[in-house]
Parts: structure tokens; C-alpha cells; sequence
């Protein structure tokens, strides 16, 4: 994959750069409540701007189209000289980019608020090229989307990927690779989006454990009682459950009439709801992430929303005293550790979602073949 190296950056002063950059946040009231990915986007924001380049920002943040990306204006304009344009792709956003200088920044609106970002509309994919001379994707964590300004934008100017995407691809391919013995941890919720990941990482991994909401659904499949518990619709188990690699916790956090305690998972009654793993199943992987070589970790093992996140966090401070390679992402994953403050402690941390699950499933994405066919100056 042609990164954006430093060599290359030093030949674009006075061009403009069209940055596709991950700004997709959670905002609060008008702020910014975590600034992971921003810090990311930054360091390829500042390669670009210190080498003259006149960088246009592109990026979306979740919604219906609507919501805007000025409170990541708000915290982006004190790191880097930037402007905001309530524009997309039209004179506004022209005007803005042609009135800037070497070195500057233009952050313009987002991008979904044009019908043909999400359709890949050939003719907004144009519109967005003629921004600039020169594209540049470092939003890995939206790689997984057939966009306009992933995979549209890329046919018309000479691309590359920037920093921060190509940190994910080579972090994200240690744990393509494995090296043995290895530890896979999968939680969240929504089996059918994690189940092509779960089957892609069996035959690499010499253990893949099943946590959160997905591990319900195995109880189910078992015959175990899960009570009111979260459930998938009819999701296809029946090898999974005989493999010998899965590992399943063995004890939950359940709320019911009484209160909330922990059981073992063969215990449920029917009133009984599943919110989070138990202490003992940590207690398991404890062994396992010691001697592991290499450990990778994808989504929280309680209900964040419900603010059941001590066993995740618990398991954070279990493989951050691991010896081996680990690398972890998904939104609650990353929040977990960020509270702890042991984001070093990693090998790896991803700023990705389901840009990582199918990424670790497939071994490449819509974003990334975009680029290997695109030209380059």
C-alpha cells in the first residue's frame, strides 16, 4: 500500500491535499467527550500542514446527515491553523480552499449531508475531487464503507494513505498473523456482525474467547436457561459450540428481582438478565494471557450503556501485564483502557470499529483496494 511518507509530503508544498481524516466522535452538548481519533488524525494534519501543503479536510460524523462537524472545529483549531466551511462541496467550500495558504487548513461540512456521499455518486465523487490535486485517506476507521469519498475520489487524483492508516493496516496484520500460543477476545453484542470475525480468527488463534451480549447466545444454543437476557435471531452456532478452541465465561452478572449478583451461567432463572461477565471467567483468561505470544481483543464484555463495564475493565488490567504482542480496539474496548490510563501498555490500539472486524475478517477492505488502484504523482 503507497503510504504518505515524509518524502512524499515534502514535495507538496503549495498543493492542495484533499485529507479524508477520522473526525467521527461522540459530542456531548456541543463538545467533543473523546478525542482519540482526533489525536490520531492530527499527526498526519500537522506532516501535511509543516510541509506546506494546503489541507482540506473531509470526514463525517455519525447521524442522519445532519449533525455537524464544528465541535471537532472547535477542538482541532487549537492545535493547527484551520478554518471551518458550513459547506460541502459547493462554491462556499470552493471559495474557501482557493483563499487558502500554504500550510493551512479547511475543514469543510460533513460530508453525509450530500445525498451521494453514501451512494458513491460518481458526480459528488467529482465535485470532491476538484478540491484537490492530491487525495490522501487516513480514515482507516471508515475504509470499510463503499463512499464517495472512500472509494469515488480515488479514481480521479493521484492517492495515498496517511499515517494513521497505515499504523492500523500493519498493527491490524500482527494480529492476522499470530504467533502461538494465542489469545482472541471477542465481546460486544450482535452476533451476525461478529460471527464472520469469530470464524475467521479460529483457525489462526489457538483460543478464541466469547464474551459480552455474544456469549449469551451460545448459553441459549447450550440449553441454558438465559431469562430475559439479550438474544440474537437464529444465529448459526451448531460447529461453534463442538469447536474446542471457543471458550465461553463461566459465570455472569445478572440483575433480577432480588438484585443484581453474580451466578454461575448454568444457574440463571427465568426472571434472571445477563449484564456482564463474573470475576471467576477473568480468572481463566488470566493463565492463557500470560503465556500468550500474541493477544487480540475486540469489543467490552458487559453492557456498557447499562454501565456494566468492570469486568471489561478488569480484563484490561489483566493484558496490560501481558508479556505478549496485544492489540485491541472497538469504541467501549478503547474507553476502558483510556480510563485506565494504559493505552502504552498495548502493542496496538485501533481507532477503528467494524472497519477492524472486517478488516481481521477479510484482510482488506473497500478503502484500501481504492488506493492500490489509484495513481500516484
Amino acid at each position: 500500500m503507497r503510504a504518505l511518507t515524509v518524502e512524499r509530503a515534502s514535495t507538496l508544498r503549495g498543493h492542495t491535499v484533499l485529507l479524508r481524516a477520522s473526525l467521527n466522535v461522540p459530542v456531548e452538548n456541543g463538545v467533543v467527550r473523546n478525542p482519540f481519533r482526533l489525536d490520531a488524525a492530527l499527526k498526519t494534519v500537522t506532516l501535511l500542514s509543516s510541509a506546506g501543503a494546503r489541507v482540506v479536510l473531509i470526514s463525517h460524523i455519525d447521524g442522519d446527515g445532519s449533525p455537524s462537524l464544528r465541535p471537532v472545529y472547535e477542538y482541532l483549531k487549537t492545535k493547527v491553523p484551520l478554518v471551518f466551511v458550513e459547506d460541502v462541496a459547493g462554491e462556499r467550500a470552493r471559495a474557501a480552499v482557493h483563499a487558502l495558504t500554504d500550510g493551512h487548513v479547511a475543514l469543510i461540512e460533513n460530508v453525509r449531508r450530500d445525498a451521494g456521499e453514501v451512494v458513491n455518486d460518481d458526480a459528488f465523487a467529482r465535485r470532491l475531487a476538484s478540491l484537490g490535486d492530491v487525495y490522501v485517506n487516513d480514515d482507516f476507521a471508515a475504509a470499510h464503507r463503499k463512499h464517495a469519498s472512500i472509494i469515488g475520489v480515488p479514481q480521479y487524483l493521484p492517492s495515498y494513505a496517511g499515517l494513521q492508516f497505515v499504523a492500523e493496516v500493519e498493527g491490524l496484520t500482527k494480529a492476522l498473523e499470530p504467533k502461538s500460543p494465542s489469545l482472541a477476545i471477542v465481546g460486544g453484542a450482535k452476533f451476525v456482525t461478529k460471527e464472520p470475525l469469530i470464524r475467521a480468527l479460529l483457525p489462526k488463534y489457538d483460543f478464541v474467547f466469547v464474551g459480552g451480549a455474544l456469549a449469551i447466545d451460545f448459553y441459549k444454543a447450550k440449553g441454558y436457561e438465559v431469562g430475559k437476557s439479550l438474544v440474537s435471531d437464529s444465529p448459526h452456532l451448531a460447529d461453534l459450540l463442538t469447536n474446542s478452541k471457543v471458550i465461553l465465561p463461566v459465570d455472569a452478572t445478572v440483575v433480577g428481582p432480588a438484585g443484581t449478583f453474580v451466578k454461575d451461567v448454568r444457574e440463571l432463572l427465568p426472571n434472571d438478565t445477563i449484564y456482564d461477565i463474573g470475576p471467576k471467567s477473568i480468572e481463566t483468561l488470566k493463565p492463557l494471557a500470560a503465556k500468550a505470544r500474541t493477544v487480540l481483543w475486540n469489543g467490552p464484555l458487559g453492557n456498557f450503556e447499562k454501565g456494566f463495564s468492570s469486568m471489561t475493565e478488569e480484563l484490561a488490567k489483566v493484558l496490560a501485564d501481558a508479556p505478549g504482542v496485544s492489540v485491541v480496539g472497538g469504541g467501549d474496548t478503547i474507553a476502558a483502557i483510556q480510563k485506565l490510563g494504559l493505552n502504552d501498555k498495548f502493542e496496538f490500539v485501533s481507532t477503528a470499529g467494524g472497519a477492524m472486524l472486517d478488516f481481521l475478517a477479510h484482510g482488506t477492505l473497500p478503502g484500501i483496494e481504492a488506493l492500490k488502484n489509484a495513481k500516484t504523482l
